[in-house]
């Protein structure tokens, strides 16, 4: 072949690999930005390499794709000063009616909001070892020098973070449909002032996490709320903003945009378990809400989610 054949014949088996490099790199950095980053640089790489040396190419990209990942974790953790508190990943928000296929590869084996934030959780190692293994099935001697461990000690660092996932309700139990349903009856019950109703819909121990950047946090003191009487207080305290919701799917399950005219205040995303709320992560950094590709919901802002 020719140098521009060899070109073409690379780019052709890169564009094949992107959605999942693009996945591997989404539940890695919980950003779909710097997901994109990740990729591309993975292409940048593969580009000056001698690509006819590497037997299999996808794995390559793979281990190529994680290292980035890898390194942009522990960067983002050095960078911090102090305890950043409740960090709320970017949403992928789609439309109430459906996700596109593009979206639907990123969302691929439960991704919810709720995983991501566990995930936020873990040191850099432990996700990049627990995503790679439990959710993409790279054997443990083949992540062992991404992380620059012994084959053991990364099934360990695996271990400790499916413990952490494990632990956490990050899944909702019930239908899209039924989601649908509580959330309609939580925004209901906002509108209209109802305390009662409001805990009828929420889990006794439900935790609320909000990520405000650096504003102050929209539950009050805390950017971590637990127990419903908690949370159902605030919700009456933001009643006044519930006419501004609107139904949208986030990361694949339903979930509110909160509008205040023209600007998005708030992404809403929930967990719905035996018929209640028992999360509820909200994202409501107005520069990171400015990133986020809303258009599919903005084109529904003048209708009401179906509650009323």
């Amino acid at each position: 072949m020719t140098s521009t054949d060899d070109r073409d014949w690379l780019a052709e088996r890169f564009e094949a690999e992107r959605p999942h490099l693009r996945a591997v790199a989404y539940r890695m950095l919980g950003s779909v930005t710097e997901a994109d980053d990740a990729v591309q640089d993975a292409w940048l790489r593969l580009n000056r390499a001698d690509a006819s040396q590497v037997e299999n190419l996808g794995g390559w990209l793979t281990t190529v794709v994680a290292r980035l990942c890898l390194d942009m974790l522990r960067s983002r953790t050095a960078r911090r000063e102090e305890p950043m508190g409740v960090h709320v990943p970017e949403p992928i928000v789609s439309a109430a009616d459906g996700v596109d296929p593009e979206q639907e590869a990123l969302l691929a084996d439960s991704v919810g909001l709720a995983m991501l934030v566990v995930l936020e959780t873990l040191t850099p190692a432990e996700r990049l070892a627990f995503v790679l293994h439990d959710t993409f099935a790279l054997p443990f001697d083949e992540i062992a020098p991404i992380v620059g461990r012994s084959t053991e000690a990364t099934r360990q660092l695996a271990s400790r973070a499916r413990r952490r996932v494990r632990g956490a309700s990050t899944s909702s139990d019930v239908s899209v449909a039924r989601q649908r349903e509580v959330i309609d009856a939580f925004l209901a019950a906002a509108r209209g002032g109802d305390f009662e109703a409001l805990l009828r819909v929420l889990d006794p121990e439900v935790v609320a996490r909000a990520d405000a950047g650096a504003g102050p946090s929209i539950l009050g003191r805390s950017r971590e709320i637990r127990g419903a009487r908690e949370v159902a207080r605030q919700a009456m305290a933001f009643r006044q903003l519930a006419p501004g919701a609107r139904p949208a799917l986030v990361n694949g399950s339903a979930g509110l945009v909160v509008f205040t005219g023209d600007r998005p205040f708030a992404v809403l995303g929930f967990t719905i378990r035996r018929g209640r709320i028992t999360e509820l992560d909200i994202l409501a950094d107005p520069d990171r809400l400015a990133e986020l590709d809303l258009a599919a919901v903005e084109t529904g802002r003048s209708g009401q989610a179906s509650a009323s």
